[in-house]
């Protein structure tokens, strides 16, 4: 019976998100329950960094298998790899954190290996040889108990897990494995660097976060008091009431997220949306302006911890989701908090 459980190292050309960590902490639980090691697998052009950083968070062994073609992420190619080693070594469940590569790898493989693939999970365990855990469906109206048979593939809900604290470890258990891998007929010809800046939407601790409502200021902002074209003026006292909630978010020292209809209509980029077609976050702390909360929206945050809204429709969805809710204008509570920070020096710089 298999008994060790694999983590795969979730990264960009060598440089690893934080929620690459987080399924080290219920791999530990999962392995000592087996009776196995907690086995970590960087797939890279030069992995050796991450290999030692795995070790350091917690990996019993490292299997570092380093070429080429591993330099950009490609499915089937870094599937491929991931389903030779299945065949050498005895893993009984696979963990990816839920990032956009870690389900998309996760999913070819449990379809290459045929096995269950429980995904975006936010507990899990094992009970009568089988893995359990809880997931959110319908929208996270629900929380759904699932279970596999082992082997099996698992992917853990961003910041659903603390990731261990590194600590100083030799580097023994780097095992280098040598793979024949085949270059890939997709070629990677460049990237798009997205506009967000600070930390990164899905792994932020504090969101703030708009909709449609931060069109709708009370005055024309100067810089569009020029703009004859209504839509053209609406768009802009859009994009000026996001750089307010900007500089609220990046006081916080969290992210700046938005709903659907506001990147839809153009007022901010894709990157920033937050929902069932967008990201999935569970922040500390979610602040939503101007946002109604319809169900698409609830999907990707509504398991936050804490979740404020402002909106000055009383019977906005987003209330009765919210922990706590002010009805108001946006355009006046948003620098209303952000002077409130600054006179108790809580601002961040």
């Amino acid at each position: 019976m298999s008994k060790h459980v694999a983590v795969v190292v979730d990264h960009f050309q060598g440089q690893a998100p934080g929620a690459t960590w987080e399924p080290f902490t219920p791999a530990r639980d999962l392995a000592q329950a087996l009776g196995g090691q907690v086995v970590a697998v960087v797939l890279a052009a030069d992995g050796q960094a991450l290999a030692q950083e795995a070790k350091a968070r917690g990996a019993d062994r490292v299997l570092l298998v380093e070429h080429p073609s591993l330099a950009d992420y490609r499915t089937g190619l870094y599937g491929k790899a991931l389903a030779a080693l299945a065949q050498e070594h005895d893993i009984a469940v696979w963990l990816f954190p839920a990032t956009t590569r870690g389900k998309e790898l996760a999913a070819w493989l449990a379809a290459a290996l045929g096995v269950g693939l429980l995904p975006d999970v936010f507990e899990v365990a094992l009970a009568d040889g089988k893995v359990t855990a809880r997931r959110p469906v319908y929208a996270g109206k629900v929380w759904a108990r699932v279970e596999a048979p082992l082997p099996a593939v698992v992917t853990t809900r961003v910041r659903s897990f603390e990731a261990p604290e590194p600590q100083a470890v030799d580097a023994a258990g780097i095992e280098k494995v040598d793979l024949a891998l085949e270059e890939s007929p997709v070629q990677v010809v460049g990237y798009e660097k997205p506009e967000a800046e600070g930390p990164r939407l899905t792994e932020a601790r504090i969101i703030v976060s708009g909709g449609r409502g931060v069109a709708n200021a009370p005055q024309v902002p100067e810089p569009c008091a020029g703009i004859s074209d209504p839509k053209e003026r609406e768009k802009c006292i859009a994009q000026e009431g996001f750089k307010m909630l900007g500089e609220l978010a990046k006081a916080l020292g969290g992210a700046l997220g938005a709903s659907r209809a506001a990147v839809d209509a153009g007022y901010i980029s894709y990157d920033h949306q937050v929902g069932q077609t967008g990201k999935v976050v569970s922040p500390d702390l979610y602040m939503a302006f101007g946002i109604s909360g319809a169900i698409q929206h609830q999907a990707g945050m509504r398991t936050s911890k804490i979740i404020v809204a402002i909106n000055k429709d009383p019977e906005a969805p987003i209330f009765k989701i919210a922990h706590y809710g002010i009805v108001g204008d946006l355009w006046e509570i948003a620098p209303a908090i952000l002077e409130e920070l600054r006179e108790r020096g809580l601002v961040k710089t």
